[in-house]
This record gives structure tokens, C-alpha cells and sequence, in this order.
């Protein structure tokens, strides 16, 4: 129902609360109420509101909106505009990025919804949205039953989009970017790359003319406390427990070790990350019989999912991360991985186009084997203690042990950086620990200080 029956309040402000200006206006006799977290914002907002009365527009007589603003209140639900989203940034990101937008979509939506009545299981709803809804090329395609009447089910009782502009519904999807499934706190780096999702996701319904500001621009939140993501010092590996590690894998598995000595002292050596290693050449390499060597890295092939390559392979072609597609990043490594990578190639030889790594047929090696064999080769190297502990638990700490050997070795953190393929502040922040079994280094520096 229209009414021409509105009376504007004065702004009033409470003594305490996140968002204690407070905007009401009355409606053929209905008092509506809306609350912001700045003078500005709450100002901005009733002056529209007085500006539409001016103009001589009805206002609706259940949700206390001019005309104007009820087309928007109205219009898009979130849940149609994140998939329409999905489908704009598909042909235009990787399969990683893909993965990101979904994940944290699928983690939004459940807490953008009217109401919980007849919701499916969490669960349910979860695998639906991440793996159907926000996968543009599975949408369509033949659906579990529960799944569709999941998707049936949060598509009406989604939002409108609109409503997004609201304290209580932002803070709530920026909460939700806050958390991991568990409702612990989610890992600096995770809430960021979420929100980073989140924010793009608004700034495009702003661009369709969805909504009339970026609800995030300028919003007085603070993000709850979130989990350390820093290197746990008792993960890094000493050089020594390297070189154990490295000989353990030639002992675990006959046929399958040999072949990934190689792999796993390119992660430790030359801090290259799983995916770089897999899609290295002999053509990047440069191996002199003595001293010094150095790789030209320039691709990846990071483990996507058959699921989120146009290809429909696990592996995406790819450059280097954070980079432009044909940049390359030149690593220094010692006579050690040098006299390593050349005895792999005597051995093992490359394959057609010059990779040096793959499987005894000639495959793409594939995270599941090499993670198993780490597994195996960290019970022989590693004491009972040791093995049970997070010491070099996952491959990817050999990358972690190198950054770390450099750091601690003094070389300044410009040029590990460089070598490392990350910006300063994410090594300082992240990498820059202490290698396990060196603490007596430190121990006699300050003794000497003393002294």
C-alpha cells in the first residue's frame, strides 16, 4: 500500500553501540527505524528519503520506502546476482581464482537468506552452492535431487540485494568472510582474499546501478580476531633433516622415490612452490658441472580440479603467481641441487617438451602421490617424536625451510624475496622464522653480546 502520510524525525544519536546514529521517519502512523555507524552516513540517508517526499513520491507502507528506493529494494536477490557474477569473471580468471570466488560465495550465501524455514542441511546446501551454483560450467547440469531442492530452496529465500546497504546484513556476510567452517576464526590471509571476493562482488552490483553505493566503503567494522598464518617454527626443517629426507625418499617406494628426490630438493633449494617444480625444464635450467646454477622460472601447473579447467584436466597451465603470464623469476641455486637436477636428468631424462618431472609412464605428477610419498619417507628419516610432530609435515614446508635458511643466513629479505617469488611484507610476515635445530646460532651471538 502508497502513502503521501510521512513525517521526518531529527537524527539522534545513542551512547553507545557500533552503529548509534539513528534515522526514523513515520509512515501513515508506522515508525521506521535505520541505523548507521557515521553522522555522514545517516545524514546522507534522510536527506534521500526528504528528497523523494519533495519530489512527490508514495511511500510503501510495509518496508517505509519511497518509490525510488523500493525499485531497488525490490529488484535483483543476492543469490542471483553472485551467480550472474560468477558468470562475468569465469572466461576471465584461473581455475584458482574460480575456486576463491566460489569458495567464498558459498560461505556468504547461507547467512543472506529471509529466514531459516525449511533450509536444507548445512551441508547439503554447502556442496550445492560450491560445487552447482557458483560453478558456471556445472550449473546446468544434471543435479541430485537434494541438491535441487536446495538450490530451489535458497533461491527464493535469498535477499534482495538492496538490503545489503544494511549494518546488520553487511557485518553479517563480513563475519561470516571472518570464519572457517567451524566458526573459528579464519586465517588472516584467508579473511582477506574473502573479503577482497566479497567487495568485488559489490562493486559490481554498484556498476549494474544495483545498488547506489559500496555498502564496504567506509563502514566502521572491525574484523574479529583472526588466526595467526605465520610459519610454526617447529614445521621448518634444519639442513640436516633435509638431506635425511631427501635420501629417505630414494629408499620409499622402488619405483616411485627415485624419481622424487629431485622434486622435493627444488622445493627446499630453490623455495620453488609444488606446482613450479612440476612444470620445470630442462630448457630453464642451467647446470655447470661446478658450482653455481641457475633456474629461469616462468610457468606453473598448479592442482585445480578437474572441475574448474576448461580443460577438464586436475593441472592448469599457468604463470607464475602474482605475476604477469610471461614474467620470469630467476633463482640462484647451490652446487647441491645442481649436482641433483643433473643426476635426475642422466637418469630419468625429460619428457617430450622438456619437463623434468613426471610420472614412470610419462604422466603428470599428481599432489596425492607426492604427498604420499613424503608421508613414507618422513617415518624413515624422523624419529618416532619427530614424526608425530608437525616437523616437514606437508612438502610444501621444504619451501618454508629455504625461505627460512636464507633469512637466517643474512641475506637481506629484498633479495629472498625476489628469489622466493613474494613481496616483502608477506616473507617478513609469514616466513621469517627460526630453522629448527639452530637456536644455538642465537644462543652464542648473545653470549658474545654479553661478553
Amino acid at each position: 500500500m502508497k502513502t503521501y502520510n510521512v513525517r521526518f524525525w531529527k537524527i539522534s544519536k545513542k551512547k553507545s553501540g557500533t552503529a548509534p546514529y539513528l534515522v526514523r521517519w513515520v509512515v501513515d502512523g508506522t515508525v521506521f527505524p535505520r541505523h548507521f555507524t557515521t553522522m555522514a552516513l545517516a545524514d546522507s540517508f534522510r536527506s534521500e528519503l526528504m528528497q523523494a517526499a519533495r519530489r512527490g513520491e508514495a511511500f510503501d507502507t510495509e518496508t517505509g520506502l519511497p518509490e525510488s528506493m523500493t525499485r531497488f529494494k525490490n529488484g535483483v536477490t543476492w543469490f542471483e546476482h553472485a551467480c550472474e557474477y560468477v558468470d562475468s569473471r569465469w572466461d576471465k580468471v584461473s581455475g584458482k581464482q574460480r575456486i576463491s570466488i566460489a569458495e567464498t560465495l558459498t560461505a556468504v550465501t547461507p547467512a543472506l537468506v529471509r529466514d531459516k524455514r525449511g533450509a536444507p542441511e548445512p551441508a547439503v546446501l554447502r556442496a550445492a552452492l560450491y560445487r552447482w551454483a557458483f560453478n558456471k560450467q556445472r550449473r546446468e547440469s544434471e543435479k541430485p535431487a537434494e541438491v535441487a531442492a536446495a538450490l530451489k530452496w535458497v533461491t527464493k529465500a535469498s535477499v534482495p540485494l538492496a538490503d545489503l546497504s544494511e549494518y546488520d546484513v553487511i557485518t553479517a556476510a563480513l563475519e561470516c568472510c571472518a570464519s572457517r567452517l567451524d566458526g573459528k576464526a579464519a586465517a588472516p590471509g584467508y579473511f582477506s582474499r574473502r573479503r577482497r571476493v566479497l567487495y568485488n562482488v559489490l562493486k559490481y552490483a554498484v556498476t549494474k546501478k544495483r545498488l547506489r553505493e559500496h555498502p564496504i566503503d567506509g563502514l566502521d567494522w572491525k574484523a574479529p580476531e583472526t588466526a595467526c598464518e605465520e610459519v610454526d617454527p617447529a614445521t621448518v626443517a634444519s639442513p640436516a633433516q633435509v638431506r635425511e629426507l631427501l635420501t629417505a625418499v630414494s629408499y620409499s617406494g622402488w619405483r616411485r622415490g627415485p624419481r622424487l628426490v629431485a622434486f622435493y630438493a627444488c622445493m627446499y633449494y630453490a623455495m620453488m612452490r609444488p606446482g613450479e617444480v612440476i612444470a620445470l625444464r630442462e630448457q630453464d635450467c642451467d647446470l655447470p658441472e661446478r658450482g653455481w646454477g641457475r633456474l629461469m622460472l616462468g610457468s606453473s601447473r598448479p592442482t585445480v580440479g578437474t572441475e574448474w579447467t576448461d580443460d577438464g584436466q586436475v593441472q592448469e597451465d599457468r604463470g607464475l603467481k602474482g605475476r604477469p603470464r610471461k614474467a620470469k623469476r630467476p633463482v640462484p641455486i647451490p652446487p647441491e641441487l645442481v649436482a641433483i637436477l643433473r643426476g635426475h636428468i642422466a637418469r630419468y631424462g625429460t619428457a617430450p617438451d622438456g619437463r623434468l618431472f613426471r610420472t614412470e609412464r610419462g604422466g603428470v605428477l599428481q599432489a596425492s602421490a607426492y604427498a604420499r610419498t613424503w608421508k613414507a619417507a618422513r617415518r624413515l628419516a624422523l624419529t618416532p617424536a619427530q614424526a608425530e610432530s608437525e616437523l616437514a609435515r606437508r612438502p610444501y614446508d621444504l619451501r618454508h625451510a629455504g625461505v627460512s635458511l636464507r633469512l637466517n643466513a643474512g641475506i637481506p629479505a629484498t633479495q629472498v624475496a625476489e628469489w622466493a617469488g613474494h613481496s616483502v611484507e608477506v616473507l617478513l610476515k609469514i616466513y621469517a622464522k627460526c630453522v629448527d635445530g639452530h637456536d644455538h646460532v642465537w644462543h652464542s651471538m648473545v653470549d658474545n653480546a654479553l661478553r
